[in-house]
């Protein structure tokens, strides 16, 4: 009986080992990418191939039973069954525009389980098993609930600090990964050059080395292109290209730039942190030169493919595919336009409508089969990359790490590098904390006006507003609070009551700008973003995608309050909460201290607090100009020769300008050297702190081509360096010039070092400058 059993046991051992499925070429991780991507593509029907191209929006694909567990939507089994559905956008995302909040989002450990749900479901119920690829909004922090919340792009340039930036990287990676996401969308490069645009505060700045560095260090922390890392993140660079100085500021408009300005200031940021590892880049929807940037082959194919050697994957604008057809009217339906945008080098379609229409243009002759196989060919590498084939889940446990201790210190330390001074008059700052203060404005209490476009609900106590901040430096029982006023609504307004507040104490600190804080009475175009529909009520925004503007005065009774409270007698700190610079002529003129906070993030309000009470010496720097007067629009600092005249009626120079800000102490700069060649040189000097406070000083070097083929900019950044100096100290600073910093694109469009004489300029700011040298190039 025992044998009889063994037997029995044997044969059923066996019959199951000859039954498991055999792994076919692809699924040996043993085998290279190469391969395995070869071997997966020859098994894919088209329409297989087309699914892995269409990024569909995801906040509906999921259902949450009890708040405990995730299973997928059956909108989501619809779609993977009818169009092969291989990457998601925005699974996460929680804001008016999704509909999700608090209560019915995805806090990090359910985002996990969905993930997983998700990735489960394709992988056992499609023919091949692909896994998904799953895209994030992350430009200043994962855009999902949960998540830590750093300071908007503009703030983060405001830093003039690499290190703290690729730091905010590898957090923004990490709480990504620890979800099961994958891709970042961010950094946002487009060079800021008219702030009334509505997406100023996404970006770097105005100026293109600034953007490449803090790009670049943003990048690095993300993965640096090593996704095959836990934590790595597949980033994706925004937008593609000269997105950011459309005609007029209206978002998404044509841009009117020369292809010697393109390839000089608009591309180098691109091309550097796409070096830098970035893997994805996504058009953008304005035109340039009468072509949408989502079908210009000569920018998709012969400079980002051919000239830079990209080889991850380019994806659309959200529905700027359909846009070569509903916005630009270049195509004559929906295919066409899919055609056009395929062909010319773009691989994804986000919002996945117009790329289903690929099956019938192949049938058509529109689209050659081998487009869409070098397309998905793109796409599947990186999957493989990743690893998840091998390993497409995570643990929601270990969701506990996310907006962590480590990560929120992270996010202060942004915070405060961020912030920048630009009034101290008679030193009233540092101020004394027992001191009574009366802390007023529209952004003095607003927890969503500190945090900027593209973030996500927050609990309450995951924000400090500056009245918190102030409360924890003084105490309550020195802490006076009034609004006065709404940013923008004219019939929230009591400044009777603030100015009673200014009254009782020793010190204003008043808090006013704008606010790009989406809320559930805006209304909201397909792409996400918002409509100026006042019929709707009349939110705080006045800055965030879409909301571009004509002036940039405060609006609403700000500067009624302001004046109000000025008229109290009482010294006034103004602290301006804004996604883009605007005008402070007032303040310049009235206020005893002046500071821009830009949108500071979770940490801002103790940050801001760490600054007016001396607890953190001011080391933020502007990363755009700052105008008088919206006439003398564009204002930036590296306008090509000649250098602007004076208006009739004022300066063409700005008010504050690019690279400035003032410290609690002094430094002195001597010791000027230059030295190297066409292949690159070397500009060291010593910087002394002369005043009273440690501190960082951000030391800034520009150049000025004396003489060259074509015409160059009065002055342009070319390094910088963040330097933490003692009192008393000195310290020696050395900073490079590469071969690619001294070319100019000349006559015949080609990047060349030309010889001649640089001007070297060293200071604080663009307007500041304390050394002067010479750098000669010989032929």
């Amino acid at each position: 009986m025992k044998r009889q059993l063994s037997f029995f046991l044997l044969l059923l051992c066996c019959v199951s080992v000859s039954a498991a499925p055999k792994k076919l070429p692809y699924q040996d991780k043993n085998l290279s990418v190469d391969a395995r991507v070869s071997d997966l593509i020859s098994r894919m029907t088209l329409e297989e191939k087309i699914g892995q191209l269409c990024c569909a929006m995801a906040w509906n694909y999921y259902t949450i039973d009890g708040r405990k567990s995730v299973r997928p939507s059956e909108s989501f089994k619809k779609d993977v069954r009818d169009f092969n559905v291989g990457m998601l956008w925005a699974t996460y995302r929680a804001d008016p525009w999704t509909q999700k909040t608090l209560a019915d989002g995805l806090n990090p450990e359910l985002a996990a389980k969905a993930g997983n749900a998700l990735q489960k479901y394709v992988i056992e119920n499609t023919r091949l098993g692909i896994p998904l690829f799953l895209a994030e909004e992350a430009p200043h922090g994962h855009m999902a609930i949960g998540t830590t919340v750093f300071p908007t792009g503009i703030g983060m340039a405001a830093t003039f600090s690499p290190e703290l930036i690729e730091e905010t990287g590898r957090v923004i990676a990490k709480e990504i990964r620890l979800q099961g996401a994958h891709i970042s969308y961010g950094p946002v490069l487009d060079l800021a050059r008219d702030p009334r645009w509505s997406r100023v505060e996404e970006t770097m700045g105005e100026d293109p080395v600034l953007t490449a560095i803090i790009g670049s260090a943003m990048v690095k922390g993300l993965g640096g292109g090593n996704i095959s890392q836990p934590y790595a993140t597949l980033a994706t660079l925004k937008h593609f290209i000269a997105y950011g100085t459309t005609e007029g500021g209206q978002n998404g408009n044509q841009t009117m730039i020369g292809q010697r300005e393109l390839f000089s200031n608009f591309l180098p940021p691109f091309k550097r942190v796409i070096d830098a590892g970035a893997l994805s880049v996504m058009t953008s929807y304005n035109s340039l030169d009468g072509i949408p940037s989502t079908m210009n082959d000569f920018l998709l194919k012969d400079v980002l493919r051919k000239q830079w050697n990209f080889r991850g994957f380019v994806v659309s604008d959200l529905f700027s595919i359909d846009g070569i057809y509903g916005t630009h009217g270049v195509a004559k339906d929906l295919q066409e336009a899919a055609a056009y945008s395929l062909n010319a080098g773009v691989d994804v379609d986000l919002g996945a409508t117009a790329f289903r229409t690929l099956s019938d243009a192949v049938k058509q002759g529109q689209v050659a089969e081998s487009a869409i196989d070098e397309a998905c060919a793109n796409v599947l590498r990186l999957k493989f990359e990743m690893g998840l084939f091998d390993n497409p889940y995570v643990e929601p446990k270990l969701t506990k790490d996310v907006r962590s201790a480590e990560h929120i210190d992270v996010a202060h330390r942004v915070d405060q590098a961020s912030i920048t001074l630009l009034e101290n008059k008679q030193n009233i700052l540092p101020l004394k904390k027992n001191t009574k203060v009366a802390v007023i404005g529209p952004n003095a209490d607003n927890r969503y006006n500190m945090l900027g476009d593209y973030t996500a609900p927050q609990e309450d106590s995951n924000i400090i507003t500056i009245l918190d901040g102030v409360r924890q430096k003084v105490g309550a029982d020195n802490v006076i609070y009034a609004k006065g006023c709404a940013v923008r609504d004219s019939n929230q307004v009591d400044i009777e009551a603030a100015v009673r507040a200014a009254r009782q104490a020793d010190v204003v600190i008043v808090a006013v700008g704008g606010s790009s804080a989406r809320d559930f009475k805006t209304s909201y175009k397909e792409t996400g973003a918002a409509i100026t529909d006042e019929s709707a009520g009349l939110s705080d925004m006045d800055c965030g995608e879409g909301f571009d503007r004509a002036t940039l005065g405060l609006l609403g009774k700000q500067n009624e309050l302001l004046d109000a409270l000025h008229q109290v007698g009482k010294p006034m700190i103004v602290v301006y909460i804004e996604g883009r610079p605007l005008l402070k002529n007032w303040a310049h003129e009235n206020a005893d201290a002046l500071i821009d906070a830009y949108y500071p993030g979770q940490q801002g309000g103790l940050a801001i607090a760490d600054v007016i009470f001396g607890d953190y010496n001011p080391s933020g720097r502007l990363p755009y100009s700052i105008p008088i007067h919206e006439g003398q629009l564009p204002v930036y600092y590296n306008k090509k020769a000649p250098a602007p005249h004076k208006y009739v009626e004022m300066s063409a120079m700005p008010l504050y300008s690019f690279g400035y800000g003032l410290s609690f102490t002094s430094f002195k700069y001597s010791n000027l050297q230059v030295s190297g060649n066409g292949k690159g040189a070397t500009v060291s000097f010593d910087i002394t702190n002369t005043g009273g406070y440690d501190g960082d000083e951000v030391a800034q070097l520009y150049l000025r081509d004396e003489q060259a083929s074509t015409v160059q900019p009065v002055m342009q950044l070319k390094n910088f360096a963040r330097v933490y100096i003692k009192k008393g100290e000195t310290k020696h600073v050395s900073l490079s010039l590469s071969e690619e910093d001294l070319q100019v694109i000349d006559r015949n469009m080609q990047p060349v070092v030309e010889p001649g004489t640089f001007k070297v300029m060293v200071g604080a700011a663009s307007n500041d400058i304390r050394l002067e040298g010479t750098l000669t190039v010989s032929q």
